[in-house]
């Protein structure tokens, strides 16, 4: 059978008028909010018809996935973002079939460190094949914090710039900066409006930093973890990779999609004239089989941080070799004979096992069976060497592209270009719950 194509009708302003179509067609799971009722059923901003819905309209503005061609990549780098499937203005039966949809993000504050490539970035790049996938540098979540405005500016190119090394390719992944998207701070105030205080003053990394920080703690980082609801809510994402530490924040970003669905989504929104049923998705965690916490070389109980005052602690994914093996020299170890996994007592043993399995390839009882009866001396160069090769591709392909950062900035366009179209569908989804009117359009 062939697939029956509907487009979206605008007027001459870019203000969306209905689907034109022969035939009508319904489908099970729209693929513009990724809800399940007809497309038909959309009242949507001009401002997302005009991007994203505008293939019927001579004069809505196109979007184009190579509107950076004329800055070429770097030898290496992958070619510039293609626009996902449900943003292309047409619906077809074919496209009704919907990946899942995984959102994530690193912070841009400090230097990138081997725990965030390990725990984070590397398990990202095996995602892009099954999953719709959305990775962005999480800018605004950085100011919970004092920040150096220059030195945030290039650690976010820094980051956007290891994201591609790593194997993120924009022509599978919308990659982009958070703060570029400001439906990212529109909706994280609408949610915490709806958002109990005393949800987060339950946060468990809220307590612990707020403790340290004393009066000069900041209202940021209380409503963090709202913002954070906000980054994963607005692509109606289905699975979110975080780690341990984060999966409070997780539980929280469920139960304030729950709370907005049950107050303002349902019947009760379709009989106010809106699209009715769920406003977000409710995601699920999504926990890779290794890596997902690396911890400190100089405490194996702690998670190795960018923002640790001894940078013996980690490993930066911009030191060189002379330093990783510097570094590895130094970690703090243990007085007992012979290297195993999984003993309580001895936990930097095992996150530097860990990291060895991880940079190696090789399966854990491979490794444990390799190092059963080494020592400490004899390991620590095996270690250092794993981890110097696993990275040189990587750090090649990164000064590449740091060379000149032309070619990243389109890549962080397009992404931008991609999320906005999708996050404003939600937000507009958003609004009409909430009551707020849309922006009235004047037709010429």
């Amino acid at each position: 059978m062939g697939s029956t194509t509907s487009t979206f009708s605008l007027g001459a302003g870019g203000e969306y008028l209905g689907l034109a179509s022969a035939e009508a067609v319904t489908t099970s799971h729209c693929p513009l909010c990724r809800q399940h009722h007809s497309v038909s059923s959309h009242h949507v901003p001009a401002s997302v018809s005009a991007r994203c819905l505008s293939t019927a309209a001579e004069t809505a503005p196109a979007v184009s996935s190579t509107s950076h061609a004329a800055s070429p990549a770097p030898a290496g780098a992958p070619a510039a973002v293609t626009h996902p499937t449900e943003l292309t203005g047409q619906v077809t039966e074919s496209s009704t079939s919907i990946r899942k949809r995984i959102l994530s993000g690193v912070q841009p504050s400090g230097k990138p460190t081997l725990g965030n490539y390990l725990g984070a970035i590397k398990n990202w790049v095996g995602l892009q094949d099954t999953y719709e996938t959305f990775f962005c540098v999480v800018d605004l979540h950085a100011h919970t914090v004092p920040q150096d405005p220059a030195e945030l500016r290039k650690a976010t190119r820094m980051l956007a710039a290891f994201y591609l090394a790593a194997g993120i390719d924009p022509k599978r992944s919308s990659v982009f900066v958070q703060s570029h998207v400001p439906a990212h701070a529109e909706l994280a105030w609408l949610l915490s409006c709806v958002t109990p205080v005393g949800w987060l003053n339950r946060m468990i990394q809220y307590k612990e930093k707020s403790r340290k920080l004393g009066e000069e703690v900041r209202v940021g980082l209380l409503t963090y973890p709202v913002l954070m609801a906000a980054d994963i809510l607005l692509y109606q994402a289905d699975l979110v990779p975080v780690g341990e530490d984060q999966k409070q924040h997780l539980e929280l970003t469920r139960d304030i999609a729950e709370k907005f669905n049950n107050e303002f989504g349902g019947k009760a929104w379709k009989k106010r004239g809106g699209r009715g049923g769920r406003v977000f998705k409710v995601p699920e965690v999504f926990t890779p089989p290794a890596g997902a916490r690396v911890m400190s070389l100089q405490d194996g109980t702690s998670k190795m941080s960018k923002s640790a005052e001894n940078d013996l602690s980690r490993i930066n994914l911009t030191d060189d070799a002379a330093a990783i093996r510097n570094k590895i020299k130094r970690c703090k170890t243990d007085l007992v004979e012979g290297l195993e996994f999984d003993n309580p007592d001895r936990p930097e043993c095992t996150n530097l096992l860990t990291i060895y399995q991880l940079c190696t390839g090789m399966t854990k009882a491979e490794v444990a069976a390799e190092v059963a009866s080494l020592r400490w001396g004899d390991f620590k160069p095996r270690l250092a060497e794993a981890i110097v090769e696993h990275l040189r591709p990587m750090h090649q392909t990164y000064g590449q592209l740091m060379s000149d950062t032309t070619y990243i900035d389109g890549v962080l366009a397009d992404g931008a270009d991609a999320a906005n179209a999708s996050a404003e569908i939600t937000l507009a989804a958003v609004k009409d719950a909430l009551g707020l009117v849309a922006p009235f359009r004047r037709r010429v």
